[in-house]
């Protein structure tokens, strides 16, 4: 049979077929056939190189032995899908089709197949600009990115942003797949960056950059491992900062290795995603590297979200886990003996505001020294949710209307004051360091955790989602400062 069969490698689908055709098309797709030749059209600012590691495996394939139309069907499938991931053709426009020459090889009395696939390279140059959320910040940012700079799906991106927060940020990012594999890819970052921080009196400047691996399992979740080196900055203190600033004001050098890994599992098909979880964790050892640093420790968080939809249209119960540890090291990481120093507030958590722990100032729970927040070492909060359709809006609508409480509590190391007391080196050892920590994870879990309640508006935008809540303290402790009626929350990840 000679024709041509057009394969839509993203939304290849035979079941549109009638049933009365189902078992003519089986046979169709179980005929053995060899495959005599690929062409690619359209790609004519990538190297061959890196559409060989696309297309190989299914020549390779296909010199075994005889392959049917189904089985090369779902190859092809697989290698459109891997070429729109490199992000440098147009995803819709990726058109292959397979041709039956309609007559035997001369070699073998199976037919031969051509395929030929068609691509639509995107512009190699995109400029960008307009307006960013992140939580708790609003930035205007202009963006340029460089794709596919040397043929091989390499990309470069420069942007430039000054927000609510961030008074000026610049960033380089350039990134290349691995062995023409896209969901493995090196990066190389650069970064400058100045953010004022009112909640503890002192403006931080960012100089540094980070080489990052990162890559994708075939199960979905994301793994991200980096190495950074950062100059750091606190300055331009308010006239009335707190002791606890001023001890940390100046310049520090950090050096660390991160690890990221993240696994959604929310569905994508409304902007509330109100089923499904997503589960983060990120590990940071600092103080090791070339560049070594003036701080070391050991901080790892772990972020859990997830909701499930009720009986009722549009109606879903959420709820979430974030918990994180700081464990100051010595420096070499050797255990016994002295050198540990207590953690700077460059590295602290902070905890509290309208995308956290609603109901508080940001950085309202926890440690304060005076009118500032400067942050702790362990820190646990949790929050359920439920989100009910706006009346006469119906349940697809982006607006809901949410019901809530949350809570949390942000616990400091308890045996800093030790190091100030035994000299100028302010270090400590490791006994001393264990027993702190033992204290502060005890308090963490004794008593109640600072808790709120209320209600409010969400509106889920494609670029972030929106939340006026009205918000009522229930539990809070000396010296927090709570956040008692309207909130505005603008973020991306809520509790």
């Amino acid at each position: 049979m000679a024709g041509s069969l057009p394969l839509d490698g993203s939304n290849a689908d035979y079941e549109a077929i009638p049933d009365p055709m189902a078992p003519l098309l089986d046979n169709y797709l179980l005929t053995p056939y060899t495959l005599r030749s690929i062409e690619v059209h359209g790609a004519t600012q990538t190297r061959r190189g890196l559409l060989d590691h696309v297309l190989n495996p299914i020549i390779e394939e296909s010199a075994k032995g005889p392959t049917t139309l189904g089985e090369l069907r779902a190859r092809l499938t697989q290698a459109s899908n891997k070429l729109s991931r490199f992000d440098i053709f147009q995803p819709d426009r990726i058109l292959v089709s397979v041709v039956d020459q309609g007559q035997p090889g001369p070699q073998s009395a199976i037919p031969e197949l051509d395929v030929s696939i068609s691509v639509w390279e995107q512009s190699r140059l995109l400029l960008r600009g307009g307006t960013d959320f992140g939580n708790a910040e609003g930035s205007a940012y202009t963006r340029a990115i460089f794709r596919n700079i040397f043929g091989g799906a390499e990309t470069l991106a420069i942007d430039a942003s000054a927000g609510t927060r961030t008074r000026s940020a610049y960033n380089a990012t350039f990134s290349t797949p691995l062995n023409g594999n896209p969901d493995v890819r090196l990066a190389v970052d650069a970064l400058r960056s100045s953010t004022r921080k009112p909640w503890a009196s002192h403006e931080e400047h960012l100089t540094g950059g980070n080489f990052r691996l990162g890559w994708q399992t075939k199960a979905g979740d994301d793994h991200s491992l980096a190495y950074s080196g950062v100059w750091r900055q606190l300055t331009n203190l308010a006239a009335g900062a707190s002791p606890a600033v001023r001890d940390d004001a100046g310049d520090s050098l950090k050096s660390s290795v991160t690890h990221t890994f993240i696994r959604d599992r929310r569905d994508r098909s409304g902007p509330l995603r109100q089923s499904g979880y997503i589960l983060r964790t990120e590990s940071e050892l600092a103080g090791w590297g070339p560049l070594k640093g003036d701080v070391s420790f050991l901080k790892s968080e772990l972020h859990l979200n997830g909701a499930t939809p009720l009986t009722l249209p549009g109606v879903s119960v959420g709820g979430g886990f974030r918990v994180g540890i700081l464990y100051p090291l010595g420096f070499g990481f050797s255990l016994p003996g002295r050198g540990i120093r207590p953690s700077r507030i460059n590295d602290r958590f902070l905890l509290g505001g309208p995308t956290d722990v609603r109901g508080f100032q940001i950085g309202g729970l926890g440690p304060r020294d005076g009118q500032d927040a400067v942050g702790g070492d362990v820190f646990a909060a949790g929050g359920v949710n439920m989100l009910l359709p706006v009346p006469r809006t119906g349940p697809s609508s982006p607006f809901r209307i949410q019901v809530f409480a949350n809570g949390g509590r942000l616990v400091a190391f308890k045996n800093k004051g030790k190091a100030k007391e035994e000299g100028v080196s302010s270090t400590l050892d490791s006994r001393t360091v264990l027993d702190g920590m033992k204290s502060a994870v005890g308090e963490l879990v004794s008593g109640l955790p600072s808790l709120s309640a209320g209600v409010g508006l969400v509106y889920a935008h494609h670029i972030a989602r929106f939340e006026l809540n009205f918000s009522l303290p229930l539990v809070a402790r000396s010296g927090e400062e709570v956040r008692k009626g309207l909130q505005v929350g603008v973020g991306i990840n809520f509790l």
